[in-house]
């Protein structure tokens, strides 16, 4: 049984148990749906082997050798992969512009990180990919046990994962790939190649780009390290099966006809605003990142003109770019707007 059609079922008993308010007592009315559906484990027939089984589907959607629910974010993924292929006094490399995560999750396992700069492109003011040579370097110098990357990066820059990966092998090495803002990735050929099936663990944020609700994400397992003891030393014994199921739920969208269909429309809407805008300049590996810049005016004047002039907010800046973030819910009616106001610039 599925989380989904678990959650349809009603239980048949008067219950006496958390969660309190008993899927009737609701006290922020907006979310009464979900609060008829919020139940605990006692509530469930039987929660933890639909969760398994839910997970055993979705590893077999991804082909990897495990995939886990996640219910607070990335974060949680990226910590415990860190805890669970690393031991206290263990080497860990990561670029010193990571996401903090990355370095709390080193923090926590009580290893040590050793740090490099990405270069940054100096007419765009974003940081670029990580280049397997500095890894190389730094594998081939030091003990290290494991090597953190983010690919893609928050402006859509896309690191070369399969060299990085025989990199790592050479020197023993695991691989974490942060992949948080590419969950698409697995389900499009236009998009770039995902990590999931390369890397020893990636970690995808569904919130992000698929289309997912706040803070549902994923972890892929690409090697026999079992994540679950790193798991359960700081995941709650009380997880939100309405958040679980729906993972669940969408995943099946994402490689459904429509949920593909749906990919490939965004990816189209965006190659046209980006071959009709000729006033506005535009980079990145990412079709659904639109890294744009207008020439005579700084990132932060672009970003103050969409959003004073516009109503229009932007996902990041600096002083060089300016970066709006499209997923699975950006709309026609949003790309509209987007086109007509980049077309005046």
């Amino acid at each position: 049984m599925s989380l989904v059609r678990l959650l349809k079922e009603k239980p048949d008993k008067v219950m006496f148990t958390t969660p309190s308010h008993g899927q009737k007592f609701f006290i922020y009315d907006k979310l009464k749906e979900m609060y008829k559906i919020d139940y605990s484990e006692t509530d469930c027939q039987d929660p933890q082997r639909a969760l398994a089984e839910a997970q055993m589907w979705a590893s077999s959607i991804y082909h990897t050798y495990s995939t886990t629910f996640l219910t607070n974010g990335s974060t949680s993924g990226i910590i415990a992969a860190v805890l669970a292929c690393t031991q206290v006094g263990d080497k860990v490399l990561i670029a010193s512009n990571s996401h903090p995560s990355h370095f709390n999750a080193v923090k926590l396992a009580g290893a040590r990180a050793l740090t490099y700069d990405l270069e940054v492109d100096p007419e765009w003011g974003v940081p670029l990919e990580v280049r397997p040579e500095v890894i190389d370097y730094f594998l081939s110098r030091y003990n290290i046990r494991t090597v953190i990357i983010t690919s893609p990066t928050y402006e859509g820059i896309i690191s070369d994962i399969e060299e990085i990966k025989s990199i790592c092998e050479k020197y023993e090495a695991f691989l974490i790939v942060d992949e948080a803002h590419g969950a698409l990735y697995p389900f499009s050929d236009d998009l770039p190649l995902s990590a999931v099936n390369i890397a020893d663990f990636t970690v995808q944020s569904l919130h992000k780009t698929a289309g997912g609700l706040n803070p549902t994400a994923l972890l892929h397992t690409n090697c026999e390290l079992d994540v679950r003891p790193a798991l359960n030393l700081f995941t709650t014994t009380s997880p939100s099966y309405p958040l679980l199921a729906s993972i669940e739920a969408n995943i099946m969208y994402l490689d459904s006809r429509d949920g593909r269909k749906e990919i490939s429309n965004l990816i189209s809407r965006l190659d046209k605003i980006r071959e009709r805008c000729k006033g506005c300049e535009f980079f990145g590996d990412d079709p659904t990142k639109v890294l744009i810049k207008v020439p005579g005016i700084t990132g932060y004047e672009l970003s103050d003109m969409l959003y004073e002039d516009f109503d229009i907010e932007d996902e990041r800046t600096n002083d060089k770019s300016t970066m709006l973030l499209c997923g699975i819910g950006t709309d026609n009616k949003k790309l509209d707007k987007l086109y007509k106001v980049l077309s005046k610039l």
